[in-house]
């Protein structure tokens, strides 16, 4: 494996790879791994000749009230991880490094962002489209993993690849869970033990909400108020929000004829976790 913090270094290796005639298949992560990551890791290797794992915690994702130098970090164990995981190559660039100088343009995000996280987050999609757009500018590749997770993410990410003509292939992948339903995260273990016990409550709650459209439910906002209801008794966390909207697109809805995505954001003392199920009236289900 090797581990690259310049980016002309890549952007060679990446070269002569595609000269080669071998696909690419990129994860970009923000570090501190975990089974999610590894997870887009073991598809990436499944479906490519060579696998590049970005690690960069990237400033412009960032916004004021959110602490940029508190975000886990431990690069010893990463490498470890990646080798282990058959990665060819990590891409593990500082800050001056992608931005060494102040930006002269910048992307604009005018649809899908103004939703879910992305409203309490101005900006944060900005950071995340302008990162990968260097990205993938400078690894060249054929296919680009991400996680349901963060489901809004993967819609930011399907519109930038298509309004910009990129030559990469998207490559959504299910959400990796505890044993328990909480969606594996990076931030999990900023929980307390109560409210790691609770958590699990936020996929029981998805979950119900489909149920409820499965029992013939129609009312979009019956099934959010229902699902707010379920939750709020077996949590003590703020909700932040309860939304359904059309998938990839984003967009209100007020009756499910189409695939839909029910999302959940709920704060606790110190993480702030996120949740969704993506399904259709055809009943095929992402979660």
């Amino acid at each position: 494996m090797e581990v690259f913090k310049q980016i002309t270094e890549v952007q060679q290796k990446a070269q002569q790879v595609k000269r080669d005639g071998k696909s690419i298949g990129i994860v970009p992560t923000m570090g501190y791994l975990h089974e999610g990551h590894l997870k887009l890791i073991q598809e990436a290797k499944n479906e490519n000749d060579f696998v590049i794992l970005s690690i960069f915690v990237n400033p412009l994702q960032f916004g004021e009230n959110e602490d940029l130098d508190a975000y886990p970090r431990d690069e010893e164990r990463d490498l470890q991880r990646a080798e282990e995981h058959g990665v060819d190559l990590v891409f593990f660039p500082t800050e001056q490094t992608m931005y060494p100088h102040p930006l002269s343009m910048e992307i604009s995000v005018i649809r899908r962002a103004d939703v879910l996280c992305g409203r309490s987050r101005p900006g944060h999609f900005e950071g995340v489209v302008t990162v990968l757009t260097k990205l993938f500018n400078i690894c060249l590749p054929t296919n680009a993993y991400f996680g349901m997770k963060d489901a809004q993410q993967v819609a930011v990410v399907d519109a930038l690849i298509k309004d910009f003509n990129f030559p990469v292939k998207l490559k959504p992948i299910a959400t990796v869970r505890e044993t328990d339903g909480l969606a594996k995260s990076s931030r999990n273990v900023n929980l307390t033990e109560v409210e790691r016990k609770e958590s699990p409550a936020i996929f029981e709650a998805l979950q119900y909400g489909k149920k409820l459209y499965d029992s013939g439910e129609c009312n979009v906002s019956n099934i959010i108020e229902k699902t707010r209801q379920f939750l709020e008794e077996r949590t003590h966390g703020k909700i932040d929000y309860i939304e359904l909207l059309s998938y990839p697109e984003l967009e209100n809805v007020k009756v499910i004829d189409r695939q839909v995505i029910l999302a959940i954001a709920i704060n606790y003392k110190r993480a702030r976790l996120i949740d969704n199920i993506v399904f259709s009236e055809a009943g095929v289900t992402t979660g």
